[in-house]
């Protein structure tokens, strides 16, 4: 008999559509002028349900997350059947924590209830500044009113909430993010994800750096508002958990958590990727980004993949190290060990060890010290070499 832990497993669904582009985001995100047929997509998303279903048999679903684009563009209705297709297809958790992203311009309070009168029981709000210039600065649809409006009817109809904000922008200085965050630290329910402005291959915003007409701060000054984030969150009982995320203890993310601990989850829909063990080890999927052709294809063949393979062991050694390590609790070295068939280098590890980057915990854990994770894709190159 496969353990009950090893038989649990989240779903990813991806809805598209966006009412604009954010010029910093390079997610899978789609702007449709014209209504879209929220029905012809439900039933494309049954039947990829129903092909991942095919292959996890005797799975329990202990998360469900609906991502984006913006899923609170979606109707209570669509949310519903896509919800009742899970539950058709698998065993759900009786706990199992259902998020939905919002973005406040599209919040509506009966539609909030909707959500949650079919079962979402955590929300993410997609507010990323508190003052109106910021936000338009980020392409942003709504204002600071909004925005505080729509978190606290989040926090009156759901049991957990979360939002995000996007720091270290153009422009902003160390003092002015002090302030938004204590501000924030007070609207905050038990969880906050807090991330800084990166820029992105491909978005307007790359475009606008390499023209010389975005600036961001540079490496020295970005520390400075990483420490001064986690000082700030620390001293609120809502420490970093993973090097962006900060909840109180026990409010964590559990989806999120299972891509950071590297467990199993189901990707679903336009542009969706997924994790999940199949015949002879651990698949990777990834669905087709745009939403009318992944439609089309699974239409035609019941999913609309574009991407299934199955990882070697060296590959998800990899996958568990850039993980697993983006979390304060790191990485089980046994683990790794076990999935890449030789340890990690015990000279690299000492060398990060002995400059502060890395700490060796008693019970076999490598974990990233707040001096690292600053530099994180660095330590991780280094042990990966």
């Amino acid at each position: 008999m496969i353990p009950a832990a090893e038989t649990e497993f989240g779903i990813y669904l991806h809805w598209p559509f966006c009412a604009a582009k954010c010029p910093y985001c390079d997610f899978n995100s789609h702007v449709r002028h014209q209504k879209v047929d929220q029905a012809a997509f439900v039933s494309a998303f049954r039947r990829e349900l129903g092909f991942f279903a095919e292959r996890t048999r005797g799975r329990r679903v202990t998360s469900i997350f609906f991502g984006g684009g913006t899923p609170s563009l979606m109707e209570p209705a669509t949310v519903a059947a896509l919800l009742e297709a899970i539950a058709a297809n698998w065993t759900v958790a009786e706990n199992a924590e259902i998020s939905l992203e919002a973005n406040p311009s599209s919040v509506e309070a009966e539609r909030f209830r909707g959500y949650r009168k079919e079962g979402v029981n955590r929300v993410s709000l997609g507010v990323q500044a508190l003052d109106d210039a910021s936000l338009k600065a980020l392409g942003r649809l709504h204002n600071r009113a909004e925005a505080l409006a729509a978190v606290e009817l989040a926090r009156e109809i759901f049991p957990r909430l979360s939002f995000d904000l996007i720091y270290a922008r153009s422009n902003q200085s160390l003092e002015d993010w002090r302030r938004e965050l204590g501000e924030a630290i007070g609207f905050a329910a038990d969880h906050l994800s807090l991330y800084q402005l990166t820029i992105e291959p491909g978005t307007p915003f790359a475009a606008l750096h390499q023209a010389g007409k975005l600036t961001l701060p540079d490496p020295d000054a970005s520390a400075d508002f990483y420490e001064l984030t986690q000082e700030m969150m620390i001293a609120a009982g809502l420490p970093a958990y993973e090097i962006s995320n900060h909840a109180r203890p026990g409010a964590e993310s559990r989806h999120n958590l299972t891509y950071w601990r590297y467990g199993e989850w189901v990707g679903v829909g336009p542009g969706a990727h997924g994790r999940v063990r199949g015949e002879g080890g651990r698949f990777a999927t990834v669905a087709e980004a745009h939403p009318e052709t992944w439609r089309s294809r699974v239409e035609e063949a019941g999913n609309g993949l574009i991407e299934d393979r199955l990882l070697s062991l060296e590959e998800e050694a990899d996958e568990l190290l850039v993980m697993g390590l983006r979390l304060v609790e790191g990485i089980d070295l046994a683990r790794y060990q076990a999935l890449a068939g030789r340890p990690l280098q015990e000279s690299r590890i000492h060398d990060l060890v002995e400059h502060g980057m890395m700490q060796l915990e008693p019970d076999g854990r490598l974990r990233a010290t707040p001096a690292g994770l600053v530099v994180l894709d660095a330590v991780v190159a280094d042990l990966a070499a």
